[in-house]
């Protein structure tokens, strides 16, 4: 008896040893790829591939304050020469302001739970005005119901300025198919789902087609990048690393591998049109996102979309974010440091300065998210320094809320 409890603790503690050297392995991953981040965010040109590998591969960009730094270079925006923040003017006879408006009201519950109603009004405000604002930046562009929940991530992360910029640069290349004035680019965008299926699973895409199921239940995860059907924000941001260093076509791979990652579940329902949809349109929130993302890349690589295009007799130059993703991609290869950019900012500041004429001009180029930060990263410090812990934690849960949120405490 003594010996078998003696097995049991040795056991016991060969797998608490197995236990703690993965641990040990994975926190010595996470270091190495936090180094791997800094080096490409700090050379100069900035390594925009390492960062894009950095987004993609397992955990993405790993903490809040990286994406923050991250995401805007991925898409070759300068946080130094930022857009203003919009007039309220901004709203004056625009079609879609009633629109815009009535979908801002039902996203309370892309908020944080907890966050008062006075600072969601706030950023709800913001979110009504920033996408009025790239509206009328791009009259070609047209709202579409949806568009809301890729603004409010950008926002709710990166704050109102730098989200302007953001969701700019999105709507004029990734999302530009869905701004079309009709669903036609859409549509054309959602039928590549059933192709990636036949070529991993001819069955499960038979049954597919059997039931007649089509492709519109993954329509709300292809626009709002899955935005609108997460619960947890954090699996909401990690998607967002990896959609925003991948071609525009990779919400369509990972809804590919969603579905693939249920196809049990789907081929013990009812082969009927409404069943099915329902149970796909219904997105489980325990799912394996570390695991659907290699996936999805990895069906990229193995069937990418000029691939499937000439199989499904799709034509990819249809597609204006295909269509322009590889001259998009080389313009963001150029980019300095922000270290650089601050200075060459603080030089033009300076050099303004000594000519009265442009002083107002150089005053509007060092953005107030910049001053914003540093207010905050001051406040943190001077907090955790004179209060303890409690309080630094309160102001981190804020910082994840997004930067202006916190600047809203003094």
């Amino acid at each position: 008896m003594k010996k078998s409890n003696r097995n049991k603790k040795n056991a016991g503690g060969r797998v608490n040893e197995k236990e703690n050297a993965t641990r040990g392995e994975t926190e010595s991953c996470k270091k190495q790829k936090l180094v791997q981040i800094h080096q490409a965010f700090n050379s100069d040109p900035v390594d925009i591939e390492t960062l894009r590998k950095a987004a993609v591969s397992d955990g993405g960009l790993l903490t809040n304050e990286l994406r923050r730094k991250v995401w805007p270079k991925l898409l070759n925006i300068n946080v130094y020469d930022l857009p203003h923040r919009p007039g309220r003017d901004v709203r004056e006879n625009h079609k879609d302001y009633n629109q815009i408006l009535l979908d801002v009201r039902r996203s309370m519950k892309r908020f944080p739970k907890g966050m008062p109603a006075s600072q969601r009004a706030v950023l709800q405000e913001q979110l009504t005005d920033m996408m009025l604002e790239v509206l009328r930046r791009n009259p070609q562009l047209h709202y579409y119901q949806g568009y809301h929940d890729v603004a409010v991530s950008l926002l709710l992360l990166v704050g109102e300025r730098t989200a302007i910029a953001m969701l700019h640069t999105l709507s004029n290349h990734h999302l530009r198919d869905f701004m079309d004035p009709t669903m036609d680019r859409t549509k054309h965008i959602l039928n590549y789902l059933m192709p990636i299926l036949e070529q991993v699973d001819r069955e499960l895409h038979d049954f597919l087609i059997r039931a007649e199921v089509g492709t519109i239940f993954a329509l709300s995860w292809l626009i709002t990048w899955y935005g609108h059907v997460l619960s947890e924000f954090r699996h909401t941001l990690r998607l967002y690393d990896f959609f925003l260093a991948s071609h525009p076509l990779m919400p369509i791979y990972l809804a590919a591998t969603i579905v693939l990652h249920r196809e049990k579940e789907v081929r013990q329902t009812e082969c009927d049109m409404a069943m099915v949809h329902l149970l796909l349109s219904r997105i489980p929130q325990d799912l394996p996102y570390e695991l659907l993302i290699g996936q999805a890349q990895a069906l990229f690589d193995r069937y990418p979309p000029s691939l499937l295009a000439k199989r499904a007799a799709l034509q990819s130059r249809t597609s204006l974010s295909i269509s322009t993703f590889q001259s998009f991609q080389r313009s963001t290869l150029h980019q300095r440091p922000d270290s650089i950019l601050r200075q060459l900012t603080m030089e033009r500041g300076s050099s303004a300065s000594r000519r009265p004429g442009e002083c107002a001009m150089a005053r509007a180029e060092v953005p107030a998210w910049g001053r914003g930060n540093r207010m905050v990263k001051m406040a943190v410090w001077g907090l955790s320094a004179t209060l303890g812990a409690a309080v630094f934690a309160v102001a981190q849960t804020a910082m994840d809320w997004g930067p202006d949120v916190l600047l809203q405490l003094f």
